[in-house]
């Protein structure tokens, strides 16, 4: 199984020569100022849970899936590249005053919208269960407001403290982790993990099994292709922005999970019709389960309410 996986992992291209993480900052940041419809597929999303977020916030969070319909109440759930919030305050109705729900992102103006409407929202539920923090979601132990004071206060100007910066990191990754080892019930994600740099994406699989608690799982909806992209649709910035460059070809994505230790990988929902046919490739949503270890009993909730498809929001 491990020798086929290497063996398909040398046939995808090369990533581009731009910066992948610049783009993708500037698009969402975008985003968060004016609302990207391209960056977002229909999506069905229980209407119950969206009434009390202001419509700015359902304008501006892009995504392919509901990983949120998986969770259930008391639960630890950690949400990467959590954007404007969405899927948050779903999962903050969801788990209840006795679960808790971290959002992670490292894109000021996503993480400002979030917080916005962050006590309207609590007052309306009647508490508070959510925080949102700042960090890469392929090193979940790196706590990025603490870097940011530690630069306030040690401006990089030579190679000495450029080592003291590199120490500090790694001091507050071992000391002060941004998430803890083994902490978390359920991580989620939406249309996230497909905008990681090539490069970084065996440390993000890595990190998504270091956080959960044994018995726990990953509900990852992305977006996954029937073939590796070609060299000219990873040499374009705006499909790579646009959740389509960094697509995962749909056989390789749960051995991504498997690789690093996950069991019971399944498959929750596929779109049957492409999202996006490019240069003859589809694209497509897909929501996929993965254990870490043995899978624990969690009967879920099936909402009787009539699911609201909605581009955004």
């Amino acid at each position: 199984m491990m020798s086929q996986t290497q063996n398909t992992s040398q046939l995808q291209p090369q990533a581009p020569a731009y910066d992948i993480e610049q783009v993708v900052l500037e698009r969402y940041q975008e985003g968060a100022e004016q609302v990207q419809p391209s960056l977002c597929c229909a999506t069905d999303y229980d209407p119950s849970y969206l009434q009390i977020i202001p419509q700015e916030i359902l304008d501006k969070d892009y995504g392919c899936g509901d990983p949120s319909r998986h969770v259930d109440a008391g639960e630890t759930v950690l949400d990467l590249g959590s954007g404007a919030g969405k899927i948050c305050y779903i999962l903050s109705q969801k788990v209840g005053a006795e679960g808790s729900v971290i959002g992670v992102d490292f894109n000021d103006k996503m993480l400002a919208l979030a917080r916005k409407y962050q006590d309207e929202i609590s007052q309306k539920i009647g508490y508070q269960n959510l925080r949102f923090v700042k960090g890469k979601i392929q090193d979940l132990a790196l706590d990025l407001q603490q870097i940011q004071q530690w630069l306030s206060e040690y401006p990089i100007h030579n190679l000495e403290t450029l080592f003291q910066f590199e120490q500090a990191c790694d001091r507050i990754r071992r000391e002060q982790p941004l998430i803890a080892d083994n902490s978390i019930d359920v991580v989620v994600s939406n249309c996230v993990l497909n905008l990681v740099h090539p490069r970084d994406k065996q440390q993000l699989f890595q990190e998504l099994f270091r956080v959960l608690k044994p018995g726990g799982r990953a509900v990852i909806s992305d977006i996954v292709s029937d073939q590796y992209p070609t060299a000219a649709i990873l040499n374009d910035p705006e499909l790579w922005s646009g959740c389509i460059a960094g697509a995962f070809q749909e056989d390789e994505f749960p051995k991504r999970f498997e690789q690093v230790g996950f069991q019971d990988i399944e498959i929750l929902s596929r779109q049957a019709e492409p999202w996006q046919v490019v240069e003859g490739i589809e694209f497509r949503s897909l929501t996929l389960r993965a254990y870490k270890g043995r899978r624990q009993p969690s009967p879920e909730k099936t909402s009787t309410a009539t699911p609201q498809r909605s581009c955004c929001g």
